[in-house]
């Protein structure tokens, strides 16, 4: 798809009514409008923010849909917004599949378990290595397909044993749960952390993408929404130190 400035702004200002009533960052809503037009795959995004936001532990949940077939996946869903989750997936019409946790989480719980009863057919999915239960227990390079489209997981340790960050199948978005946040990362100083391994795994496994793919955490504490690996690299106040200077960081927090 060519993209055309032109569209680009009729589409923006559709839109824009809806994107002034929440407190995302215009930049934001211009590199999610960029993405959509760029790319026929559904984010929800079209009539919701990038995110869907648990204020209590500042949790982002994300919906991702095929729009042909209208498959869907979520990531990391939050009880306490489980009525808002399974209100939009009707609403929408998605024909939701998997829901997915990015670790376990300890400031909150997921809705997972509840979600499944709500909606039939789903099941849920974590790492085989987080110890918890669920109906996929997945390894590094499983896919969790949504319609044409597919989550490539890979296996992310070190703010727990059991985190996973999820590709997108053409790399132009990554959800990183707790492992690399904005222009921070996940602590490492319980649930079996190790700043060792978290500063190998983003390096190696989310340093590796290319620098244009969007980065989409599962937490925010500032009111930032969306970086990009690139960014990271090279602002990330943490991750641009060497191993050992990392490791004092963590340590020192």
């Amino acid at each position: 798809m060519t993209f055309d400035p032109l569209v680009f702004q009729d589409f923006q200002a559709k839109f824009s009514h809806f994107f002034s009533k929440f407190s995302f960052h215009s930049a934001v809503q211009h590199s999610t409008l960029h993405f959509l037009l760029e790319m026929q795959l559904l984010l929800v995004i079209l009539v919701f923010p990038p995110q869907l936001f648990e204020s209590e532990s500042c949790t982002y949940t994300y919906l991702l849909a095929d729009t042909e077939t209208k498959d869907a996946v979520i990531i990391d869903p939050v009880l306490e917004k489980l009525d808002r989750d399974v209100k939009l997936v009707q609403e929408l019409g998605l024909n939701l599949t998997v829901a997915v946790n990015t670790h376990c989480h300890a400031d909150h719980i997921t809705s997972t378990g509840l979600m499944k009863k709500r909606i039939l057919g789903l099941k849920s999915a974590i790492s085989k290595f987080s110890g918890a239960s669920a109906d996929i227990q997945l390894s590094e390079g499983d896919k969790i397909p949504f319609g044409k489209h597919y989550l490539v997981v890979k296996e992310t340790p070190g703010h727990t044993d059991g985190c996973s960050t999820l590709v997108l199948d053409d790399e132009l978005m990554a959800f990183t749960g707790d492992a690399l946040l904005i222009r921070g990362c996940g602590r490492t100083d319980f649930q079996q952390g190790s700043s060792s391994k978290l500063y190998d795994s983003i390096h190696q496994k989310i340093f590796t993408l290319p620098e244009q793919c969007l980065i989409y955490p599962a937490h925010d504490y500032l009111g930032q929404t969306v970086s990009t690996v690139g960014e990271e690299r090279k602002l990330n106040p943490r991750l641009t130190k060497s191993k050992e200077e990392f490791i004092k960081i963590m340590d020192n927090l």
